[in-house]
């Protein structure tokens, strides 16, 4: 059987490492997408190879780069994760609001958050076609409260992330193609703010920090035929803390 394949956007840490980790494991075909180079320590045979440079924070540049990642795929693209983004914050570490946030960090944030990923899946549309394939976005929980450390443009631009869910489940619905959002509240990530031990304690049921292979799991099963229903949807990852 032809081996099925994922692109996916921020692979170098976090949930995008992870979900590669979990892709691989299971026989998929990997390509990542990223303007950070691979990480030395990923077990995967492809690596560098299967990597692609890409800003996308660049949009020109990202579409310049359809071309070279259609070549890579070779016809057909069975999943796209969506799950580079960026949360700019002060030079003390803390979030920026409406005041702090200039034109050109709106723009920034809101092209790797959102604009690119539209492109994305425009560009690579007769692949995904072909496979019938999945996209998965990652939002956040920040998309649909006031989160202490996420700033404006990050939760603005998740959010929007979570209506281009449903327009593109909309749109690509007829031709095959599903896409889904997940969105994750407080993971165990390099990236975890000072203070998240509080939310933890006050606003998480469950009273622990998810693990990133939680995530990866389930952007996993959405990408299966165990999930062949499953459309439009944006399933909270958080252990209750959107309750």
């Amino acid at each position: 059987m032809q081996k099925k394949t994922l692109l996916l956007t921020g692979a170098s840490r976090g949930i995008g490492h992870a979900t590669v980790k979990h892709f691989h494991a299971a026989g998929w075909r990997i390509f990542t997408a990223s303007r950070q180079n691979w990480v030395a320590e990923c077990p995967w045979a492809e690596k560098m190879l299967n990597h692609i440079h890409l800003d996308l924070e660049d949009i020109a540049g990202v579409e310049a780069a359809l071309p070279l990642i259609k070549e890579k795929l070779g016809g057909r693209l069975d999943a796209l994760v969506d799950n580079a983004g960026i949360s700019p914050k002060g030079e003390q570490g803390e979030r920026l609001g409406v005041r702090e946030t200039d034109y050109a960090t709106w723009l920034r944030v809101f092209n790797v958050n959102l604009f690119s990923t539209a492109l994305l899946a425009n560009g690579l549309f007769d692949e995904l076609k072909q496979a019938q394939g999945s996209i998965i976005n990652v939002t956040s929980i920040a998309g649909s409260r006031v989160h202490p450390f996420a700033g404006v443009a990050y939760a603005t631009s998740k959010a929007a992330l979570s209506a281009l869910t449903r327009e593109m489940a909309n749109d690509f619905g007829r031709y095959g193609i599903r896409v889904n959002a997940i969105a994750p509240g407080e993971i165990d990530t390099s990236i975890l703010s000072p203070g998240t031990q509080e939310i933890i304690e006050r606003q998480v049921p469950l009273q622990r920090l998810g693990k990133p292979e939680e995530v990866a799991s389930l952007i996993y099963f959405l990408c299966t035929s165990a999930a062949s229903y499953v459309n439009g949807a944006e399933i909270q990852v958080n252990g209750g803390q959107h309750v």
